[in-house]
């Protein structure tokens, strides 16, 4: 059967993050969502998303397909439902669409005609920003039995202090010697080939995706998801970093997301609690404004190749999008819209020659290659996004 993912109405609700990328390849827990379902499935996925999106991440469509929402995360029960549709079934919880398995084309689905499936056990699912921080700690621990099951770790060594090792896995290539892993709340799982750096302290539940390095005395919290092939010092507590972003030095990251080819300049500290302890707010792209997150934790959430300089200050629930660049004293706006250059003193618009000239530097440190396909999803996002910086 040929599975693809698809965004649903979820997908604004998640951007700046998926500016870039389909719903499906968040990275929420060790796992993004499309490995999540393909490691359930046994099936390689694609992903139907916005047009723009669909050369680097293109669709395979056959005669028969199963749709899934990628919002929702697999369990067991899911899962087994999904692979017993037949054609024109469909999978709801309430309202929202799951699944549904089609041999039409899409032009001629009709959904209203499909026999309806309910399913109405809890399911994980990510319909905002704050969603993924929240569950990630939950996520972990269902990707670490999923992943490690039938699975032996690899030797840890006798000069690690470890607290409940039973609930630690690391794979064959982890540099690691001086560092405590307590894994009393939470499991705790290592890639391949990643470093951990003496003197760091680490609680559950926790993953470090393959190629990362975490610096000397790092302190990190559960709930908390780096990499792959990120560089991560300081502070950091129920966060998500995706994929070769680097965040080198102290400072304090908390409850935040961190996108694709990020970089915090030492001492970038974000705030995830306000003074009043109300709710947090932050800007929601579809509604085009300010809405209540109804959290009161929540810190700074980044696009893709975005940085921000050397002690650069983040106030609570701060949206930066894609391809900005921050700097400067005092604390800037909390909405940066995409291609912004400033700070607290004001922004200009990033020239996308000199974004290009930056990322291709970027990307080449770490052996890869800013693409066509890279300049032309980041130049159709310059212009859709340039009414947010009509007041540069």
């Amino acid at each position: 059967m040929n599975y693809i993912l698809f965004d649903g109405p979820s997908r604004n609700n998640l951007l700046p993050l998926t500016y870039t990328r389909p719903v499906a390849e968040i990275r929420v827990g060790v796992l993004t969502i499309r490995e999540k379902w393909e490691t359930f499935l046994h099936s390689t996925i694609t992903s139907i998303t916005e047009d723009y999106l669909s050369d680097k991440f293109p669709m395979v469509e056959f005669e028969e397909n199963i749709f899934i929402n990628a919002s929702f995360l697999p369990n067991p029960e899911l899962v087994k439902l999904i692979s017993n549709l037949k054609p024109n079934e469909s999978i709801n919880s309430g309202d929202n669409l799951i699944a549904f398995y089609s041999n039409q084309s899409q032009e001629e689905i009709d959904l209203d005609s499909f026999t309806k499936i309910d399913f109405t056990t809890s399911l994980m699912q990510i319909t905002c920003l704050t969603d993924i921080f929240k569950i990630n700690s939950l996520a972990i621990k269902a990707d670490y039995d999923l992943i490690t099951n039938n699975r032996v770790s690899s030797k840890i060594s006798s000069t690690n202090n470890l607290i409940h090792p039973e609930n630690i896995f690391i794979e064959d290539g982890v540099s690691m010697e001086f560092v405590t892993l307590n894994a009393t709340d939470g499991p705790i799982y290592i890639a391949k080939d990643c470093e951990i750096m003496e003197g760091s302290l680490i609680r559950g539940p926790f993953a470090l995706c393959e190629n990362s390095i975490l610096k000397l005395g790092s302190k990190i919290y559960g709930g908390t998801t780096i990499g792959p092939y990120c560089k991560i010092g300081g502070e950091v507590t129920n966060s998500v970093v995706f994929g070769y972003s680097n965040k080198g030095h102290d400072g304090y990251l908390g409850n935040s997301l961190i996108g694709e080819w990020c970089n915090l300049g030492a001492d970038t500290n974000t705030s995830n609690l306000k003074n009043n302890y109300a709710d947090v707010k932050i800007w929601n792209y579809e509604e085009d404004k300010f809405l209540t997150t109804g959290e009161q934790f929540c810190g700074l959430i980044m696009g893709d190749h975005s940085k921000s300089a050397i002690n650069t200050m983040f106030n609570t629930g701060t949206i930066v999008g894609v391809c900005s660049n921050i700097f400067g004293s005092g604390f800037p706006r909390n909405f940066i819209p995409s291609f912004s250059w400033g700070g607290n003193k004001g922004f200009a618009e990033y020239n996308i020659d000199k974004v290009f000239e930056v990322n291709s530097k970027v990307m080449k440190r770490k052996k890869c290659i800013f693409s066509e396909k890279d300049k032309a999803i980041l130049t159709h996002l310059k212009t859709i996004t340039s009414a947010y910086r009509s007041n540069f």
